[in-house]
């Protein structure tokens, strides 16, 4: 098996072990392979892959972090044809970034990547909805009245 390097804060690291102890793994290098095997397939879910989906993408990150703010701001338009909705909002001491996307599975992945991968950001939480199974559950509702 090769050996990686990776750097990561003294407080992760600690959280790592911390969880390892609790969940009874073997150790940190344990955690760290569940968590890239999790990762990697986090987005393959053939039930949803060519399908139109609506995804809600929210992004917490703390208040007056600039250089979160613009990278954020970069992707929204980047993003902006597949984006129908954006909200940003002040929650306590964070800022609150909600995205509305109507595209693919692999864009909703890489968006939320993109996202995970700025310095500082807190949290990326998504929902997904293929969008053709919203208008089925339409032309029902129609039918049965």
């Amino acid at each position: 098996m090769a050996v990686v390097s990776v750097s990561m804060p003294d407080e992760l690291i600690e959280r790592l072990d911390e969880f390892a102890a609790d969940h009874e793994y073997t150790g940190r290098s344990e955690v760290v392979r569940e968590s890239a095997r999790t990762l990697l397939s986090e987005f393959e879910n053939e039930q949803l892959a060519g399908r139109e989906l609506a995804a809600i993408v929210t992004v917490l990150y703390d208040f007056d972090t600039q250089h979160v703010e613009r990278r954020v701001t970069e992707l929204r338009h980047e993003y902006e044809e597949r984006i129908s909705s954006t909200d940003h909002s002040h929650v306590d001491d964070y800022c609150l970034d909600c995205f509305v996307l109507e595209t693919d599975l692999e864009d909703v992945s890489t968006f939320v990547g993109r996202i995970r991968s700025i310095e500082r950001v807190k949290t990326v939480e998504y929902s997904l909805v293929p969008l053709d199974a919203v208008d089925a559950i339409g032309e029902r509702g129609l039918h049965e009245n």
